[in-house]
């Protein structure tokens, strides 16, 4: 059921209600393609129909939230920064990706870090009729969502990387 739909960049949450926020779902178009934000990893995975057990990424505002997740390797640091669109799995098996699209980072400045997946039900493509009345709050910034392609995977060890997507 949605409660609103509102412009992305119009989007305050309320401070002093923010377990409440916190519980909410979002419809969002990212920088890579239509994503579902929200805190709570069991809302998600029903909403997609998929296994509770299945890890979720991170979505992150800047890269010093980045440094309070996981340590970079220090070889690697710079190939991190200057990748766009890119979903890197750390050595402690945790899958962050910084956004550093203007629009989507502004909104997840505002939480900190989301958990993000792409809004459509599991092995099927994105429909909206279906997505809306499963979320809480569509975000918008145009007109219309753009189901475009998912961010790269890459996973990062200690000595080596290695691309999954």
């Amino acid at each position: 059921m949605v409660i609103e739909e509102i412009k992305i960049d119009d989007f305050q949450p309320i401070t002093n209600h923010e377990s409440r926020i916190t519980n909410l779902v979002f419809l969002v178009q990212t920088d890579t393609t239509v994503g579902l934000l929200s805190k709570e990893k069991k809302r998600l995975s029903l909403i997609k129909q998929r296994d509770i057990k299945q890890p979720f990424l991170k979505s992150i505002a800047t890269f010093c939230e980045l440094k309070k997740e996981t340590r970079v390797p220090k070889r690697f640091k710079k190939f991190v920064r200057r990748k766009k669109k890119t979903t890197f799995i750390y050595p402690n098996l945790k899958a962050i990706r910084v956004v550093q699209d203007a629009p989507h980072q502004s909104f997840l400045k505002r939480f900190g870090w989301m958990y993000s997946t792409s809004a459509n039900k599991t092995g099927c493509e994105f429909d909206f009729g279906y997505i809306k009345d499963r979320v809480d709050i569509i975000l918008f910034e145009a007109d219309e969502f753009r189901a475009d392609s998912a961010s790269s995977i890459i996973k990062i060890g200690k000595k080596s990387i290695r691309r999954l997507r």
